[in-house]
């Protein structure tokens, strides 16, 4: 399974922090677990957004693996 875990303003655009994704041939990238959960909603989502793969920092384009846990949120600003 895929873990997808999202944050802040991506949480209230999608609706849920936390969701299990099966591992599949679509699932490739970083950027297609996004579509998977995202749907239409991904054009509402802040950018740039921000991955991380199992805790380190990522692209969008980074290959995700069976048992990855995939985090989106948006930038973080402050002083």
């Amino acid at each position: 399974m895929i873990t997808v875990r999202c944050f802040a303003a991506v949480r209230e655009i999608l609706g849920y922090d936390t969701r299990k994704l099966a591992p599949s041939d679509t699932l490739q990238r970083a950027s297609d677990v996004l579509n998977a959960v995202a749907g239409p909603r991904i054009a509402d989502l802040p950018r740039p957004l921000l991955v991380a793969i199992n805790c380190e920092h990522a692209a969008l384009t980074s290959p995700v693996h069976d048992g990855d846990e995939v985090a989106f949120f948006p930038p973080v600003s402050g002083g």
